[in-house]
């Protein structure tokens, strides 16, 4: 098994003192958020690109995914959405990461026309991925939280550059249990987004281990993947910022992961 953390957790932290506490505390890898407020983003120049290429790689750390925002089920004009997914498909290609993360977006419309427009739109954009090296995930998110819903997107598309991100809290809080979202999602999954939470109601990020998702559980499936399977740990500070601070739980948070594996 191999560990990320995500720079949800610590936002705003400029990119040396990031790829320094993925170092310190063990963890092989960092998912980046993708968004102008960070100090990474579509919007980064080729030379600001390199810097934070040679950054991790001097550490020895991974860039694992480019977290980005684009929502392919949302309603209304495709340009717009295939702008921002080849804004972050070539920002990852770039970094050197495998991954872009993109929501579903879908909204209240119809299950099945957000489905169609999902599919369509991720068709067109697979082969710009397949090209640069990249691979898109489908986050079990907002509109599509269960791994059910993820699956029916991604399998539409059919293509391997396509795949789907288990975030386990969504599809729990959904009623949809580990086995039933890895078995469905398993023949397309990228990676799992931990976290730990008091409650479906209360969602406020916890140390892992100190909440109810079943986290050993949904590690369990993972197993037989050569200690390839990447978990990354999305603790949410950027929208609780009430919330302790990420780095002192980092190295408890890594040596609970490892004991559930």
């Amino acid at each position: 098994m191999k560990y990320a953390f995500s720079t949800l957790g610590v936002p705003g932290m400029p990119v040396p003192d990031v790829v320094r506490l993925a170092a310190e505390n063990g963890y092989q890898g960092v998912e980046l958020r993708a968004h102008p407020e960070e100090p990474v983003h579509p919007g980064l120049v080729a030379h600001e690109r390199r810097a934070v290429v040679e950054e991790f790689a001097r550490a020895g750390v991974e860039i694992l995914t480019v977290a980005g925002y684009a929502r392919v089920a949302e309603p209304g004009d495709d340009e717009s959405v295939y702008e921002e997914l080849y804004g972050l498909l070539h920002l990852a290609a770039d970094l050197g990461a495998s991954y872009v993360r993109v929501f579903p977006g879908g909204g209240d419309q119809d299950v099945a026309e957000a489905d169609a427009t999902a599919a369509r739109r991720l068709g067109a954009a697979a082969e710009v991925a397949a090209d640069l090296g990249v691979r898109i995930l489908v986050e079990t998110h907002d509109s599509h939280r269960t791994g059910a819903d993820v699956a029916r997107i991604v399998g539409a598309v059919g293509h391997k550059n396509v795949g789907a991100l288990w975030d386990v809290m969504h599809p729990w809080v959904a009623g949809e249990s580990p086995v039933a979202t890895h078995a469905v999602l398993s023949p397309y999954l990228g990676y799992v987004q931990v976290k730990d939470i008091a409650s479906a109601e209360d969602t406020a990020p916890l140390a892992l281990g100190a909440g109810v998702l079943p986290l050993g559980e949904c590690l369990a499936l993972l197993d037989g993947q050569d200690g390839e399977a990447w978990v990354c740990w999305e603790y949410e500070k950027r929208w609780h910022p009430e919330a302790v601070e990420l780095a002192p739980l980092l190295v408890a948070g890594r040596e609970h992961l490892e004991s559930l594996t």
